[in-house]
């Protein structure tokens, strides 16, 4: 059974749209309503969609402790609208209805669509609401810009009914990753040049992140390494922080071995200062600043050397065109010459990709097959790798 909570914002009479949605795809749905998102869209209409009774209070039946009852028997809890005084009282922990008792009570997925104002969506209040119900698991939907209530326009648009449900329908995905042991990297790493700077890359650790969220909803034990990564790390993930290579080097050199799946998604700086000054550089006086580089070790290259029998290891090849041939073409080489059992190859030819939400790629085999294309959000493109690798592991279920 799949929990459908609705709060009271004009977003509501959407909801329809995905309940109707979830229930063609097979889905038993029980829709939670606040009070005041039945002065937008009434009770018969969630009834007569579901099959089911609509209550809004935890008094309305209860001698059955509904919350506690729907809390036990959802495989996910959705809410949609989620507005501003929802994600306020879920992320305080008040159970001021039947709603919010529910997702208290809850220990299934929860998503939440939020919708609301630009200037609500913004408000410092909201953003660490949201920040807070992410650090605990939530899946928070982003909300597209586009016409709001009355003239306005902006962010704080409900995210559409079937990415709404696209978004369920991955979490509802089966534990097949249970009993597997991932290790992600994610980011990019510093080298320092001084106290005050250093050489890195443009890297967010997004996909990364996606990856290891997604490998473990599906069931496994995920470690992540995260180099300087522009989000927090997913719930229920074991998290060592580095910084420069060499220290992302140790830390998945030490853990590796005893990982079933390797994904080396962080971008690696190729090269770092042959010595970094201990005190800040100074500009006064200076025409110019040579910097001697040295080589960073290759880490992928490292791994894929020290392979055990069944595992299996990802790497990443972020790749631009030039005289030498294609964006493709470079990942194609790379992919035969690193021998990853997958190489996953994106453009990122003027920045494309870095810090966005979605991502680009092409997937090959270590002797240079495509095994795939797919251009999505980042947590579509980790799915599709997780499935490509999962017929490779050893370990079954």
């Amino acid at each position: 059974m799949i929990v459908v909570g609705v709060a009271g914002g004009i977003a509501a009479y959407k909801t329809p749209a995905l309940i109707r949605l979830l229930t063609e795809a097979g889905h038993a749905v029980r829709v939670v309503p606040t009070e005041n998102a039945l002065r937008f869209v009434g009770a018969a209409t969630f009834e007569a969609l579901t099959g089911w009774p609509v209550r809004s209070s935890v008094f309305d039946q209860a001698a059955g402790v509904d919350h506690v009852a729907l809390a036990g028997e959802a495989r996910l809890v959705v809410v949609a609208p989620a507005t501003a005084d929802l994600l306020s009282r879920y992320a305080a922990g008040r159970a001021s209805d039947l709603l919010t008792a529910t997702l208290l009570a809850t220990r299934a997925p929860v998503v939440v669509a939020p919708a609301m104002h630009t200037a609500m969506l913004e408000h410092p209040a909201t953003v660490a609401n949201l920040a807070a119900l992410r650090a605990r698991g939530v899946t928070v939907l982003d909300s597209p810009a586009g016409r709001l209530t009355g003239s306005d326009s902006g962010r704080g648009r409900m995210a559409e009914p079937t990415d709404i449900f696209s978004a369920v329908q991955g979490l509802l995905r089966p534990a097949d990753f249970a009993g597997l042991r991932v290790l992600v990297s994610a980011g990019g790493t510093r080298e320092p040049v001084d106290p005050v700077r250093f050489l890195g890359n443009r890297s967010s650790g997004k996909q990364g992140l996606a990856i290891a969220a997604a490998a473990a909803r599906r069931g496994a034990e995920v470690t992540l390494v995260a180099a300087n990564v522009s989000a927090p790390p997913p719930f229920g993930v074991e998290v060592a922080q580095v910084e420069t290579a060499l220290e992302l080097q140790a830390a998945m050199t030490e853990r590796a071995a005893d990982a079933d799946l390797v994904v080396m998604a962080a971008a690696v700086a190729d090269f770092r200062p042959a010595e970094a000054s201990t005190s800040k550089i100074k500009r006064h006086g200076k025409d110019g600043l040579s910097l001697e580089l040295v080589p960073n070790p290759d880490i992928l290259a490292g791994l894929v050397e020290r392979r055990r029998p069944g595992q299996v290891i990802v790497g990443f090849a972020a790749e631009t065109g030039d005289q030498f041939g294609s964006a493709l073409e470079h990942g194609l080489a790379k992919a035969r010459r690193k021998q990853a059992d997958l190489t996953v190859v994106n453009v990122v030819a003027g920045g494309a990709v870095f810090g966005g939400d979605t991502n680009d790629v092409v997937l090959l085999s270590r002797d240079g097959e495509r095994l795939g294309e797919i251009a999505a959000s980042k947590g579509d493109v980790a799915e599709a790798i997780l499935d490509t690798v999962r017929p490779w592991l050893a370990k079954s279920l």
